[in-house]
């Protein structure tokens, strides 16, 4: 079977479920940052050497990987896959606050960069939260699982702090802005 199908040189793609739609629905666009953000993750894994750091965000791409399958099904359909679960929330949360205590608490901005690692990190957030606003204009029009802006929301504060948390561990001072 060949990679190209050409049933997409009309503008149009399948989603889950069969149905087809253009390819700047507001869900294609959706779960199309939601890709994005899985692919700069996998850049962050790719480029890491902090193993602890690689484990927790290849758990993340998968859990992108169920978000998308989410967003790739029409509202009311009735298709058996994977479904983002409240609880993964929690886990973000629980992880975040793990890191909170490592940390200095701040009280200005920081500017993003420091080391490589974390810079890809602060890319990463800022993909997550374009991704975030996307979910969130798809979800202005059609019903979505709730916890999927939520769990954006949340994992953009954790690459925030993981990218802290790198720069820390790797003895890069971060650069306040003033």
């Amino acid at each position: 079977m060949s990679i190209y199908t050409k049933n997409g040189d009309s503008g149009e793609t399948s989603i889950l479920g069969g149905k087809r739609i253009p390819k700047d629905d507001p869900r294609i666009e959706a779960s199309g940052k939601v890709d994005e953000l899985s692919s700069v993750i996998g850049l962050v894994i790719a480029f890491s050497d902090d193993e602890e750091l690689k484990k927790l965000l290849s758990e993340i791409q998968m859990t992108l990987f169920v978000i998308g399958s989410d967003l790739a099904t029409a509202s009311g359909d009735k298709i058996s896959i994977p479904r983002l679960s409240p609880s993964k929330v929690n886990i973000i949360e629980a992880e975040i606050d793990r890191i909170e205590k490592e940390l200095p608490k701040i009280d200005s901005f920081i500017l993003p960069g420091g080391s490589k690692t974390a810079s890809m990190l602060h890319l990463a957030r800022t993909i997550c939260r374009e991704t975030e606003r996307k979910v969130i204009s798809l979800a202005k029009k059609e019903k979505l699982n709730e916890a999927i802006p939520v769990y954006l929301n949340r994992l953009s504060d954790l690459l925030f702090m993981l990218a802290r948390w790198i720069n820390r561990k790797k003895k890069v001072p971060e650069t306040l802005w003033r």
